[in-house]
């Protein structure tokens, strides 16, 4: 496998704790903050994966925005991208994980491969900007109620974007 980061925002450590898991499967230990990412960090990487809880209507974890910048400013040409997030279906049935979509549109921007779409099916939610043709643009997790599908969830995932990494 080529070089690799995690890189995180969370607010309460659910998304944290999901890196160190996803980490632990593809046996990647440099994993980091969002607040600690700079263009060395993606200079120095081959592969990012990238993740994020969802808040308020949609959006990314707050360390984000600062994350987004650095992300659309960076040529990403030969990088490839695989995106995680973590929401809350049933509390916010209508934007589900939807902070992942303004990470894959920064991504996609920025000229990186993005890979590692899920399949919608098995999820219960009503709407996601982190839907494109009928996939999530990565691992949609949900800590809250669907906890029991999550190692089965990062297992699957990771079998398929390990390949490409």
């Amino acid at each position: 496998m080529k070089k690799t980061v995690i890189i995180y925002g969370t607010s309460t450590g659910t998304c944290e704790d999901l890196a160190g898991r996803i980490g632990a499967k593809l046996g990647v230990d440099n994993i980091i903050n969002v607040t600690d990412l700079d263009d060395s960090v993606i200079a120095d990487n081959d592969n990012l994966i990238l993740g994020t809880s969802t808040w308020g209507a949609g959006e990314v974890q707050d360390d984000w925005y600062d994350g987004l910048k650095t992300l659309k400013g960076a040529n990403l040409e030969g990088k490839t991208v695989a995106i995680f997030g973590c929401g809350d279906s049933e509390s916010y049935p209508d934007t589900f994980v939807g902070g992942m979509a303004e990470i894959y549109n920064a991504a996609k921007n920025a000229g990186a491969n993005v890979i590692g779409g899920v399949s919608t099916d098995g999820y219960t939610f009503d709407d996601s900007e982190s839907v494109v043709d009928g996939k999530f643009v990565g691992l949609a997790l949900d800590e809250v109620n669907e906890d029991n599908k999550t190692d089965e969830r990062i297992d699957a995932w990771v079998a398929e974007i390990q390949p490409s990494l």
